[in-house]
C-alpha cells in the first residue's frame, strides 16, 4: 500500500490501464459529456478524460468558459456518453426545505438530461448514485446485488437511480457509480482534516461503524473504466477492496497529519450539531465493490493509508 502514482503519475498510469485492456487505441474516439464537472469529483474526472486524450463537454446551467449552456435541452452533437455528477451538496442542516432540494435536484436534473439525450449520438449514461443506498448495513457487508436500505439517504438514492434507469429503456447503456466516502483536496476531507491537523480529531460516536472510503483519482478512474468497458452496466460500488471500522480511519488520518487523535466526538453531539446528516458519520457502511472486483477494475490507490497520503501531500 503505497501512495501509487499519486503525483503526477495519473495520466501514465491511465493509458496504461487502458492500454492493458487493450483500449488505449480507441480511446481518443469517445466523447463524454459531463454534468457537474465543477464539483469535487467532476473536476478530476475531467482532468483525467483530456489527459487520456478524451474529449470532455462539460455542461452548465449558466453560460461560462469552457462550458456549454443546457437549460432542458444542449448540444449532445458527436458525444458516445454522458456523466451526471450534478446535484445539490448533502453537506449541511437538513430541514424540510434542504431535503425536497437534495431528492428534486438529483431525480429532475437527471430526467431531464435523459429526455434530451434520446435520439442523439448518446449510448451511455453514467449516473452518479451514492453507498447511503444501502442505509445502516452494520455488520453485514453488503455488494450491488444487496436490497435498498431505509432512511433519507437510501430513500433519495432509490428514487435517483430508478430515474436514472429510465434511460435504458430507448436502448441506452447505464451505469450506477455508487460513490463511498471520497478521499481526496475537497468534499468531507476538507471540512475533517483540519480538526486532525489541530489535534483535535477522534473517533466519531462508537467508532465501530464501518467506512468505505474511496481515493477520488479512483472514482473518475472507474467511471472511465466503466464508459470504456462494455460489460459494465447497472449499479457499480465505487470503493475501496477494503472497508475499515471508523476508530480505524481516524488512525489513519491523524498519521497522515502527524497527530493524536485523541477527542471523540460523542454520537448525540454529531446529532445535535448535523441533524439527519448524522447519519454519514454514524451510519455503519461496509460495501464490497463486486463488480469492480469480478470486471477487474485496477485500482490506482487502493489502501486508506494510500490515499489519506495522496490527499495529504496535495494539501
Amino acid at each position: 500500500g503505497n501512495g501509487g502514482g499519486c503525483s503526477g503519475g495519473s495520466l501514465e498510469y491511465l493509458v496504461r490501464i487502458l492500454d492493458v485492456m487493450g483500449y488505449a487505441s480507441h480511446m481518443s474516439e469517445i466523447r463524454i459529456g459531463i454534468f457537474g464537472a465543477s464539483g469535487f469529483v467532476g473536476g478530476v474526472l475531467r482532468r483525467l478524460a483530456t489527459g487520456a486524450g478524451m474529449e470532455a463537454v462539460c455542461f452548465s446551467r449558466r453560460a461560462q468558459p469552457g462550458f456549454r449552456v443546457f437549460s432542458g435541452s444542449g448540444d449532445f452533437s458527436g458525444l458516445d456518453a454522458v456523466v451526471n455528477l450534478a446535484g445539490e451538496p448533502i453537506l449541511g442542516l437538513w430541514t424540510a426545505e434542504r431535503r425536497r432540494k437534495i431528492l428534486e435536484s438529483r431525480v429532475d436534473g437527471t430526467r431531464r438530461i435523459i429526455e434530451a439525450i434520446r435520439g442523439t449520438s448518446v449510448r451511455t449514461l453514467l449516473n452518479a448514485s451514492a453507498i447511503g443506498i444501502y442505509g445502516d448495513t452494520g455488520e453485514l457487508e453488503v455488494d450491488e446485488s444487496s436490497p435498498v436500505g431505509d432512511g433519507f439517504l437510501a430513500e433519495t438514492c432509490r428514487a435517483w437511480e430508478s430515474t436514472a434507469m429510465e434511460a435504458a429503456e430507448g436502448g441506452t447503456r447505464v451505469v450506477i457509480a455508487r460513490i463511498g466516502f471520497v478521499i481526496g483536496e475537497g468534499g468531507a476531507l476538507r471540512m475533517i482534516r483540519p480538526l486532525f491537523r489541530a489535534g483535535l480529531g477522534g473517533n466519531l460516536g462508537s467508532g465501530r461503524q464501518w467506512m468505505s472510503c474511496v481515493h477520488v483519482e479512483d472514482v473518475a478512474g472507474m467511471i472511465l473504466w466503466a464508459l470504456r468497458n462494455p460489460d459494465v452496466s447497472g449499479p457499480v460500488n465505487a470503493v475501496m477492496p477494503g472497508p475499515v471500522r471508523n476508530s480505524e480511519f481516524t488512525r489513519a488520518l491523524a498519521a497522515s497529519v502527524r497527530r493524536p487523535a485523541v477527542f471523540p466526538v460523542p454520537a448525540f453531539v454529531l446529532r445535535l450539531a448535523l441533524g439527519g446528516l448524522s447519519h454519514v458519520m454514524l451510519d455503519s457502511s461496509r460495501v464490497r465493490p463486486g463488480v469492480a472486483l469480478r470486471l477487474g477494475y485496477p485500482y490506482k490507490i487502493p489502501t486508506l493509508p494510500a490515499a489519506l497520503e495522496c490527499a495529504n501531500t496535495k494539501k
